[in-house]
């Protein structure tokens, strides 16, 4: 048996919304913008070009979704598991391009926005705990003070 990790219930809010609105902000600009999101996956030089448009259009579309279903705690441990997972592949991409010596945008929030960097490569291994921390914990119910606990 599986021993879960409590949270309080509000730092189970702060995590949720930190990690959720995170992949809802990273979403739009992607969704709007597919050609632009493309090119900034393209200039990470990982992907074969067969899947950078099927990445391009779907991705986004998975990061919204999952960052809904943080925030509103709706299939909380599939929604933090593929957030990890993605979370994994981006940290697997910036530490690829830092290797590599790339100078690119990230792509993450805007197609012109921050260039791949060791705080960017920090920033998402936060959010990874985040996600982690989701995924192996559930929140505490509220309790009221006062009163007999039955």
């Amino acid at each position: 048996m599986t021993r879960q990790l409590h949270l309080h219930p509000l730092l189970d809010l702060a995590v949720r919304l930190a990690v959720g609105v995170t992949f809802l902000i990273a979403a739009p600009h992607k969704i709007w913008d597919v050609e632009a999101f493309a090119q900034a996956t393209y200039n990470y030089r990982i992907l074969p070009d067969l899947f950078l448009h099927p990445v391009a259009l779907y991705l986004p579309w998975l990061e919204l979704v999952a960052g809904l279903a943080i925030v509103f705690n709706w299939q909380r441990r599939g929604a933090a598991l593929l957030c990890a997972g993605m979370t994994l592949v981006f940290i697997g991409g910036i530490s690829a391009a830092l290797f590599r010596g790339l100078d690119i945008s990230c792509g993450c929030f805007s197609a012109d926005g921050h260039g791949v960097g060791l705080d960017l490569l920090l920033r998402d291994i936060v959010l990874l705990a985040g996600c982690l921390i989701l995924l192996f914990s559930e929140s505490l119910p509220w309790r009221r003070s006062g009163g007999s606990q039955a």
